[in-house]
């Protein structure tokens, strides 16, 4: 696809990114109740800051993780990986197939939030963990702001992941892929709101902005 067409794609895109922060401050407000899991989420990303701030940024672990990512989602889509390589200064995949998901999913797939769910799910499995929840949403808060801050750190410098895709269209899909996460991640992990139902608050207040786009031109 050529990027004057994802340039137009980008735009077109832009209501969804409207209704999908609109549908997540309504599930954020809706999970309020679910007061021990905020606590612990936010001081677990509370503790990641103060490590970013203060500490050296662990790029080696950040790069792994980014490149891990191009490799599951190759895998994902029926592609194999032929070449794989992280340091702390960079690294790079190199693949049999690539799009846009692909190229653009480290920006916006927490790996290291997933892989602690994972674990979580699996040791369960053999033991009740229902007093240990606060640690697991405290460790979930801590990769969660792991990933939002280093994502943020590596988008200071040019990324051919980005320059390839185009601006726009790249912007408007890691703005996109981390609300997404985050709809379904609030209510699954808060059991105060049905995915659906935030589903359903995108959708909704999606609609409603086109609909007064469409009577802002007619």
């Amino acid at each position: 696809m050529p990027k004057w067409l994802k340039f137009l794609v980008g735009l077109l895109l832009l209501p969804l990114c409207y209704g999908a922060v609109s549908a997540l401050l309504k599930v954020a407000r809706a999970s309020g109740g679910a007061e021990n899991f905020w606590v612990a989420f936010c001081g677990g990303a509370a503790c990641w800051l103060v490590v970013f701030v203060l500490l050296p940024k662990p790029m080696w672990v950040y790069v792994f993780g980014h490149e891990l990512t191009h490799a599951l989602w190759v895998w994902l889509m029926g592609g194999r990986v032929k070449k794989f390589k992280a340091t702390s200064s960079g690294g790079h995949v190199v693949v049999t197939k690539n799009n846009f998901l692909i190229s653009l999913a480290p920006y916006f797939c927490p790996i290291y939030a997933i892989m602690v769910i994972l674990t979580f799910l699996v040791i369960q499995q053999f033991w009740t963990l229902k007093f240990h929840m606060a640690w697991f949403h405290l460790i979930i808060g801590a990769s969660y702001s792991f990933h939002v801050t280093l994502t943020w750190h590596a988008l200071q410098v040019r990324q051919t992941d980005i320059t390839e895709q185009g601006y726009l269209f790249s912007a408007v899909i890691i703005f996109l892929g981390n609300l997404v996460v985050l709809l379904l991640g609030i209510p699954l992990l808060t059991e105060q709101v049905r995915v659906i139902e935030a589903l359903r608050f995108w959708w909704n207040d999606t609609s409603a902005l086109i609909s007064g786009i469409k009577v802002l031109f007619s």
